[in-house]
């Protein structure tokens, strides 16, 4: 008789020995075919790999002066497999001038996946960053006693002038999701954050080198492998040449001093931007080396956002210079004739119990003196006829709106322009669905009629309204304003070379022209008089819960332009106090490369008004 108690055990044996030979199968697989730690530890034993970190391309202004470039700068590297026995933590410290907690602490960050995701035992890992001379001088003479401890070149970025800082923006650390982003990128390296360092960073940063070195059984290096044969050479980045004029930055942002707003200078004929300025500002050189993470920390805490590119982030009502783009809008739509429609202004527009304010002026007006004295009834009555007397031609009033918003949009404004900046906002150019949301359906041109005139519900950022000067004297086109004039090497993007056109016609951007030329010569823009070429310009006075902000917008001369111009002063008062008189300056600047001796006096009187803010986050 068979036993089957002794048959069974014999199959859970038998059972039990294959699944102990499969797993010492699989893991032999693993170790040897499908795991590379072996190799990685035999390789690491062998050889040094050692990464060329490549020279990042400098950057110039428009006339070729050097406005950032780089200089040397070294970092401890840490090879943690060779690093873990037999090092002497405490001298090590005392060499660095750090703690045990802080050494604790950066090794700890180190072996951190989710801090460093693409830790590797057997390669160098950043220890310590941005050394200077001084104590990289230190550190070499006594590396020697710390084994898995190496020195890396590399170089950090200076800047010339303490000027444009939200332009040329600043490289700091990658963090762990521009390594995810992009696997150029392993801990420890720089990245473009901000400005054209960030936009063209691909272009700045150049291509990686790789070194390999042999190495006895003891680690010391014997030379290169192979004689280099299996080396790279790293590629240095590509420069890159500005539209900026570091002169006219530097006027810019001393007439700026004391004051939050902006000043937005393009050249018409092909959208570069002349000069970009934010206030308040920065120097840039606080955002280089081991200060910059207290120094940025510092920055975003102070209550005035000096980290804010107001140029193209902030979102202001653009005032009486949006007048511009009514008059454009209503002559080419037929709503108005230049010369034969004058509307009544009685101390502004008044209607159904509607008055919307102006100041003394002859009335009525035809378009021209219209616009020199920026009245505000002329283009309240231009908005009413389009949105409320034209339903023939519109068929309803959300039509009509809908097609006042389209000449808008084709003339920059309601979307970002596409600046080859990071961070631009798009601004508020409503239509007929926002309206109906708003009121429910119940709205005509009445509702709406403070849009004619830049207030309501209209946002724009100065560089849109320098923009629509570039526009206006080009009579009718723009190329989409750009910062980068030439990458060393490269085309610039076919969005920074075609034309964009508006759907206003030439003949109304003729009579508008006059009007701006109007208004320098005798009008809001009286100021502009003064100079020797023939300025063009329009003022604003946008209304704003507290005192009112000053704009303005223009181009010069007249005829073939050469720099359009936006000044906008939050808080500053009519257009005329500040944004004319800065709009002069840097108009002269520019056309002729330095301020007469009389405007080197207003421009010092300028620089040393301070308008007194409240404490309210801005």
């Amino acid at each position: 008789m068979r036993d089957y108690n002794l048959g069974k055990r014999s199959f859970v044996i038998a059972g039990v020995a294959v699944f102990i030979v499969v797993v010492y199968i699989l893991r032999l697989f693993q170790l040897q075919i499908t795991s590379d730690d072996y190799k990685k530890s035999a390789d690491s034993n062998a050889f040094l790999k050692k990464i060329e970190y490549p020279a990042r391309g400098g950057i110039y202004d428009r006339n070729g002066k050097l406005l950032v470039y780089n200089q040397p700068a070294y970092d401890i590297m840490v090879v943690m497999n060779e690093a873990k026995d037999h090092l002497d933590t405490a001298d090590f410290c005392n060499v660095m001038n750090i703690s045990r907690q802080e050494f604790d602490r950066r090794m700890a960050t180190i072996k951190d996946r989710n801090k460093n995701p693409g830790y590797s035992r057997f390669t160098q890992q950043v220890f310590m960053s941005q050394l200077n001379d001084k104590d990289f001088s230190v550190f070499q003479e006594k590396m020697f006693r710390f084994p898995g401890f190496y020195i890396q070149r590399r170089s950090i970025r200076q800047y010339e002038f303490p000027f444009a800082a939200h332009v040329l923006g600043d490289v700091a650390e990658v963090s762990p999701a521009d390594i995810e982003e992009d696997d150029y990128y392993q801990p420890g390296d720089y990245i473009g954050k901000l400005g054209v360092e960030r936009s063209y960073e691909k272009q700045l940063r150049g291509e990686k080198g790789m070194q390999i070195l042999l190495r006895d059984a003891h680690g010391r290096v014997q030379g290169r492998y192979m004689n280099g044969k299996f080396d790279k050479r790293p590629v240095a980045g590509k420069n890159l040449t500005l539209a900026l004029d570091a002169d006219l930055q530097t006027l810019g942002e001393r007439l700026m001093e004391g004051k939050i707003g902006s000043i937005v200078a393009i050249e018409p004929s092909t959208g570069e931007i002349l000069c970009m300025v934010s206030s308040p500002s920065y120097d840039p050189r606080l955002m280089v080396g081991r200060q910059r993470s207290k120094n940025h920390h510092m920055l975003s805490q102070n209550v005035w956002k000096p980290l804010l590119n107001r140029s193209i982030m902030g979102q202001y009502p653009p005032g009486s210079t949006f007048k511009t783009t009514q008059g454009l809008t209503f002559m080419t739509e037929g709503i108005l004739h230049p010369t034969h429609t004058a509307y009544p202004c009685g101390h502004g527009f008044n209607f159904k119990g509607l008055h919307v304010g102006c100041h003394g002026h002859a009335s009525p007006l035809p378009l021209v003196p219209a616009l020199s004295t920026s009245c505000n009834g002329y283009f309240c009555w231009g908005l009413y006829h389009m949105i409320n007397t034209n339903i023939s031609k519109y068929g309803s009033v959300q039509n009509a709106m809908n097609k006042w918003r389209d000449y808008m949009v084709s003339m920059g404004f309601g979307y970002r322009l596409g600046v080859d900046l990071p961070g631009e906002k798009r601004g508020l150019i409503p239509n007929a669905a926002f309206y109906d949301k708003a009121y429910k359906g119940s709205w005509n041109g009445l509702t709406v009629i403070s849009i004619a005139i830049g207030q309501g519900e209209v946002n724009a950022t100065p560089l849109q309204i320098a923009n629509l000067g570039a526009t206006i004297a080009n009579r009718g086109w723009f190329i989409t304003p750009h910062v980068v004039k030439k990458v060393q090497g490269e085309k610039l993007d076919t969005l920074y070379t075609k034309k964009r056109r508006t759907m206003a016609s030439r003949e109304s951007y003729d009579y508008v022209v006059q009007g701006m030329r109007a208004s320098a010569t005798g009008g809001t823009c009286h100021a502009l008089a003064k100079y020797d070429f023939k300025a063009c310009g329009k003022t604003g006075t946008a209304q704003n819960r507290g005192h009112d902000h000053s704009v303005f917008m223009g181009f010069a001369p007249m005829d073939n332009p050469k720099i359009a111009v936006a000044v906008y002063v939050e808080n500053g008062g009519w257009g005329a106090t500040y944004g004319v008189p800065i709009g002069g300056l840097i108009m002269e600047q520019y056309l002729h490369g330095k301020l007469s001796e009389g405007s080197k006096h207003q421009a010092a009187e300028l620089q040393s008004r301070h308008i007194a803010y409240g404490t309210t986050s801005r």
